[in-house]
């Protein structure tokens, strides 16, 4: 009796977490259509949702984007909250809003704390008018559009950014404290 023996070995087992990451990402992104397939925006025009998890989302800084999530989302967690910022409203939308030039990762829980959706945001400046001034080493960032304001960038020099962050801070607390309750 000629019995072949099947050999496992790294390529082997690299397919099969290929083919089970596979598997995962059809099964997650057939959850994500099965309860919110389209985005309805202005006009009639929709947004599918399933692309956008896939392609991520990119936001203007300092602009708001709206998305319908998938049934039963409670939580959302940003990675960077420097970057973006997001809630939940009634009727299941998500109101994200760019808040410096970046990228980071936005993740949906539902109320037992599992995910359901995973995604890149990616926040982009206004006009793309972004200067940078160096002073020695020192590097301040400002958003020109048309004229130029501190904003937040990884690399500025400590107390730029500090004062810059400072400065965003304060303009969302006012913000915060003139919506209407």
């Amino acid at each position: 009796m000629n019995t072949m023996k099947r050999r496992t070995g790294p390529s082997d087992t690299r397919s099969r977490i290929a083919v089970t990451v596979a598997a995962l990402c059809l099964v997650l992104s057939a959850g994500v259509r099965a309860s919110a397939t389209e985005t309805p925006l202005a006009g009639g025009a929709t947004m599918d949702v399933a692309a956008v998890v896939a392609q991520g989302m990119t936001v203007t800084m300092d602009q708001a984007r709206v998305m319908r999530l998938p049934a039963h989302v409670s939580t959302l967690v940003i990675g960077n909250p420097l970057i973006a910022d997001a809630t939940v409203q009634r009727g299941g939308l998500m109101v994200l809003t760019g808040k410096s030039v970046g990228s980071t990762n936005l993740i949906a829980l539902d109320g037992r704390g599992e995910q359901l959706l995973t995604m890149q945001i990616r926040v982009r400046a206004q006009n793309d008018s972004v200067v940078q001034v160096y002073r020695g080493l020192d590097r301040e960032t400002y958003s020109c559009s048309p004229t130029c304001e501190r904003t937040i960038a990884v690399g500025d020099s400590k107390t730029f950014f500090e004062t810059a962050l400072g400065n965003s801070r304060s303009r969302d607390g006012a913000a915060s404290g003139a919506a209407p309750r």
